[in-house]
């Protein structure tokens, strides 16, 4: 038996939201599935995982979807959510702009001698 760790789809129609969970190989996307181990939500941006739970199958022989994979990676290393594209529906803000400051130079570094 060959088992993956891979999204399942819950939702309304417009609204989709995804489990995640370990499954049979030949279990349909949405069909029966051995355990529910997290949630990945795109519209708010949120994603839960139980990281014990994914290595513990992973150390069995599970083989995780690549986003899978990547919400596994986001979660472990604390890192957030990424930002959604512009013009997606309901996109969060776009990051502002980083001012960057340069030191002035010193006074005494290449300074016009006065004579």
């Amino acid at each position: 038996m060959s088992v993956k760790i891979r999204l399942r789809r819950t939702g309304a129609l417009s609204a989709a939201c995804w489990r995640v969970v370990v499954a049979d190989c030949r279990s349909p996307r949405d069909g029966r599935f051995i355990e529910n181990i997290g949630v990945y939500d795109p519209r708010h941006d949120s994603e839960t995982l139980k990281v014990d739970r994914m290595e513990y199958w992973v150390s069995k022989g599970a083989q995780p979807s690549p986003t899978v994979q990547a919400i596994y990676n986001r979660v472990k290393n604390g890192k957030p959510f990424p930002p959604r594209p512009a013009g997606v529906k309901n996109a969060a803000p776009a990051p502002k702009a980083v001012k960057v400051v340069e030191e002035a130079p010193a006074a005494d570094a290449e300074a016009p001698a006065a004579e």
